[in-house]
C-alpha cells in the first residue's frame, strides 16, 4: 500500500510539474528588448544572445562589425498555461517597429533586424498568423517587414549585457530609449504584465 501511495504522489508531482516553452525574438537592441519581456506574466528567463549568423560564438565586437549575419536577440522561457505564444508574438510584434528594415530608431545595421526564429513548426504557424493578422487590420502604417525564420544557432550574449537595463537604470540609453519603451508597454499591456 505504502509504494501505490508513493507512486501516486510521485505521478501528480509530476503532473503538476510546470511546462516551459521558448521563444526567440530579435527586436532591435537586446537590451531593450530583454527589458520589455521581463515584464511579461508567465515568463521564467529572458536572456540576450545573437542568432541567425554565420560565425560560431560570435562576440559583441564581431556582430557589431555587421558582418557575421547575426542579429541581437533575446531567449525568452515561458509558461504556457499563464502566456500564450500568439500573445508573446503579439507583444513582440506591437512593442517595436517591425517595419523598418535592419533599423530600431537610431541603432542601425542588420544585427538590429526585426525576426522572429521560430522553434518548431507550430511556432512558426502561429507567428506567420499574427503577422498577417497586424498587416490585414493595418496596424502599422508600412508593411512588416519583420522574418520568420527557423532557429538555426543561438550564442549567448557576454554577461556584461544580461540585465542590461535593471543595472545602469541612469545610462543614457537606458534612461532615454529603453525607459520610454518600458513605460508605454506597461500602460498599453497591463494585462500581461506582471
Amino acid at each position: 500500500m505504502a509504494m501505490r501511495w508513493l507512486f501516486l504522489v510521485a505521478l501528480l508531482s509530476c503532473m503538476e510539474a510546470q511546462i516551459i516553452e521558448e521563444a526567440t525574438f530579435g527586436g532591435g537592441c537586446f537590451w531593450c528588448t530583454e527589458a520589455l519581456f521581463k515584464q511579461l506574466k508567465g515568463v521564467e528567463e529572458v536572456y540576450p544572445g545573437y542568432a541567425g549568423g554565420h560565425v560560431p560564438n560570435p562576440t559583441y565586437e564581431q556582430v557589431c562589425t555587421k558582418t557575421t549575419g547575426h542579429a541581437e536577440v533575446v531567449r525568452v522561457r515561458f509558461r504556457p498555461d499563464i502566456i500564450r505564444y500568439e500573445q508573446i508574438v503579439e507583444y513582440f510584434f506591437l512593442t517595436h517597429d517591425p517595419t523598418t528594415p535592419d533599423r530600431q530608431g537610431n541603432d542601425i545595421g542588420p544585427q538590429y533586424r526585426s525576426v522572429i526564429f521560430y522553434h518548431t513548426p507550430a511556432q512558426k504557424e502561429i507567428a506567420e498568423r499574427v503577422k498577417s493578422r497586424l498587416e490585414a487590420q493595418k496596424v502599422f502604417q508600412a508593411p512588416i517587414v519583420t522574418a520568420i525564420e527557423p532557429l538555426r544557432n543561438f550564442y549567448p550574449a557576454e554577461s556584461y549585457h544580461w540585465d542590461y537595463f535593471a543595472k545602469h537604470p541612469e545610462q543614457a540609453y537606458c534612461r532615454y530609449v529603453i525607459a520610454p519603451k518600458v513605460q508605454k508597454a506597461r500602460e498599453k499591456f497591463k494585462s500581461l504584465l506582471r
